[in-house]
């Protein structure tokens, strides 16, 4: 399948037989890695990586695939370069384009990234932004398939906040290769309309099924994933923990929970994770609310029904996918 020179921005853009082609050619290079297979296909290009937002498993991914095609990365962190501030995005766009071979941004709004692709010539790649996060639903699926061996009329329910990147994409993937999703949280906490629509149009074509349930009873009956998400997203005020705990502590993923969807059910959590207080943040938050855990109990977690670190390195494996086919 010919993806050479695309921008991967969001799922949005491409076909299912295009998502299910870079998943299993990451199951390839996956494979190839743990053979001690050298698959330096890229020796010799560049690419930089921005990050408005700071990150351990989207930065170190890049870097790693980076380096295993055989190709050397700069890094600028949120003080190292002058994107939106003393330069346009447009302007950026072009001069980073013509230095590398494709460039990854890790931020705030989806327009920004799409102006970067607009401008650079050469493929850009999202690595995260409020609106998206492509790169993390690959790993997500890649897993998935891993575990269950298919993707098709897999019951995925997300549970908590379902407005920002993670339960946009992950409507949209399931949308898109067929799996049936539910959103588990309070109706103010749902999707877009909007791209509910454009949702259940992909789902009709997929076979897929949509659902949005505030009854966290009713919305983990026969799941196969249960996944979830911190409930304050980086760069959102701390005032509104209280706000999130109040509206979300019904939805929190606990042993309970996992009995109700059934024995086979797998957890899943795009990370990082507050199920202990072993994080300043979560340490401060848990103190604070009276709580020894917020958004999923450390019991599941910890559990052999956790596959949250097969998951968290499969986000190199796809990267690495996305990068070998659009370079």
């Amino acid at each position: 399948m010919e993806l050479k020179g695309r921008n991967f921005l969001k799922l949005l853009d491409f076909t299912s037989e295009e998502i299910e082609y870079l998943i299993d050619l990451a199951a390839d290079l996956k494979a190839k890695k743990k053979s001690g297979i050298p698959h330096r296909i890229h020796e010799g290009k560049n690419i930089a990586l921005i990050f408005e937002k700071t990150s351990t498993r989207t930065r170190c991914a890049f870097e790693v695939a980076a380096r295993d095609l055989g190709m050397g990365v700069t890094y600028l962190d949120p003080t190292g370069s002058q994107i939106g501030k003393k330069e346009s995005i447009a302007d950026t766009a072009r001069v980073l384009g013509r230095m590398f071979d494709g460039i990854e941004y890790r931020g705030y709004g989806q327009e920004i990234v799409e102006e970067l692709a607009e401008y650079a010539g050469v493929p850009v790649w999202n690595g995260l932004t409020d609106e998206f996060h492509p790169t993390q639903i690959l790993a997500d699926f890649l897993t998935i398939k891993e575990h269950f061996g298919k993707l098709r009329g897999i019951n995925f329910v997300y549970m908590g906040d379902a407005r920002f990147n993670m339960g946009n994409s992950l409507m949209v993937g399931c949308a898109k290769m067929g799996l049936n999703f539910t959103a588990c949280a309070p109706k103010k906490y749902f999707p877009d309309p909007g791209l509910i629509e454009i949702c259940e149009q992909l789902a009709l074509e997929s076979g897929a099924t949509l659902k949005f349930e505030s009854d966290p009873e009713k919305a983990v009956k026969n799941a196969d994933v249960i996944y979830t998400d911190i409930w304050v997203s980086m760069g959102e005020p701390a005032e509104i923990w209280e706000e999130r705990i109040n509206d979300l502590e019904k939805y929190q993923v606990n042993s309970d929970i996992m009995a109700k969807a059934g024995e086979n059910a797998v957890f899943m959590h795009c990370l990082p994770s507050y199920h202990d207080m072993k994080t300043e943040i979560g340490k401060k938050m848990c103190e604070k609310f009276g709580r020894d855990s917020m958004e999923v109990t450390n019991e599941v977690f910890e559990s052999d029904r956790s596959i949250v670190f097969d998951e968290a390195e499969n986000r190199m494996h796809t990267i690495k996918a996305v990068m070998a086919a659009t370079l």
